[in-house]
């Protein structure tokens, strides 16, 4: 028998097949149950998987390439462009098909137990955040609406909040003290929890060398260093450049060009949203320490006082962007070379005194 090759629409319970032959000919359609799904595959003869990159997605690809078949995760945002009439399953499966046929869509790296393990940490970290926020709202508009502002701030808020209802006098009424006691409980629950949480990635840290190459970089920090390395497996081989993996974080300009006239617009905002802001609040923090560095007189590297030029011309937000940016092609040289920040520029600077000295 031939090989085959199958597209798999993903659901939590039922699965649409479309079975193509060696000239991506349909030849055969299932839907199956997850059940079925599981060992549909055993002693068939599949040679290829085309899958798209979505919940549960690298699971069934580890699955897969268990079996000795090779799978392909295509990208979910350019597979909708290759679906014909209305919008099925077995039009789905039929579109991935369409899709894996183009040269330009590249397969997105499947990703290791471990990885999406440390992911599922950083997005528990991401959820406790946002619900500590919206506790400190909460309490923050409670004591509003009673005629008491509260210092801004996390830290001296809550410790402004509490000192306010441990006060028998306060303006608070009694029926709503108790609940925004619990309020201010939860809050340092979750900040225990987040701690916690924070020494676990530290020791993940310190035991992964591509964490520590990271952590060299001005800007990178434990967050960024294990976020990216649970995005890459810290292993960059499968981008073409640095430029492509800075505009896989979605800061790189979006274009909108005809002809003679070609417009870049802001920031695509394409990719991983996480990975971006983070990048971003590091370059705004290296910013930060440039700007103070150089009010100071202290001397500043060539990344901070590039930084401050670009800060100069545009403004401080644009600046940011640009040093996240460049962050992310710091990133990817460290990565690639197995070094960390300092040894990377001294080495450019080594190349280019030697450019500079060949002769004309």
């Amino acid at each position: 028998m031939n090989t085959t090759t199958v597209a798999v629409d993903l659901a939590k319970s039922v699965f649409q097949l479309a079975v193509a032959d060696l000239n991506w000919r349909v030849i055969e359609q299932h839907r199956l149950t997850r059940t079925q799904f599981e060992r549909w595959f055993i002693n068939r003869n599949v040679s290829l998987v085309i899958m798209e990159a979505c919940g549960s997605a690298h699971h069934w690809a580890r699955s897969l390439n268990a079996l000795g078949i090779e799978v392909k995760l295509l990208p979910a945002a350019y597979i909708r462009a290759y679906a014909k009439r209305n919008k099925t399953d077995a039009a789905d499966a039929c579109a991935l098909l369409e899709a894996a046929r183009c040269a330009d869509i590249r397969p997105v790296k499947i990703k290791s137990i471990e990885q999406q393990a440390l992911q599922g940490l950083h997005r528990t970290r991401s959820l406790w955040m946002g619900t500590r926020t919206s506790r400190i709202n909460a309490l923050r508009g409670f004591c509003r609406e009673f005629g008491i502002s509260v210092a801004t701030g996390s830290r001296n808020g809550i410790e402004q909040i509490s000192r306010i209802l441990a006060d028998p006098n306060t303006a608070v009424p009694q029926l709503i003290r108790g609940t925004m006691k619990l309020l201010i409980e939860e809050i340092h629950l979750l900040e225990a929890r987040v701690a916690q949480l924070e020494k676990e990635l530290t020791q993940l840290a310190k035991q992964s060398a591509a964490c520590t190459t990271l952590l060299s970089i001005p800007g990178i920090g434990l967050l960024t260093a294990t976020a990216m390395i649970a995005a890459t497996s810290g292993s960059v081989a499968h981008f073409k450049d640095a430029r492509h993996f800075a505009s896989w974080f979605g800061l790189t300009p979006k274009e909108y060009s005809s002809g003679n006239t070609r417009y870049l617009g802001h920031i695509s905002k394409r990719g991983d949203r996480y990975l971006r802001m983070l990048l971003t609040h590091g370059a705004r923090s290296v910013l930060r320490a440039a700007s103070v560095s150089f009010s100071a007189g202290r001397h500043l590297d060539d990344l901070r006082s590039w930084a401050l030029k670009v800060q100069g011309r545009t403004n401080h937000n644009k600046a940011a962007c640009a040093l996240a940016n460049k962050l992310a092609r710091i990133c990817y040289a460290t990565l690639r070379d197995g070094e960390d920040y300092g040894t990377v520029q001294r080495m450019n600077k080594k190349l280019e005194r030697t450019s500079y000295a060949m002769p004309a």
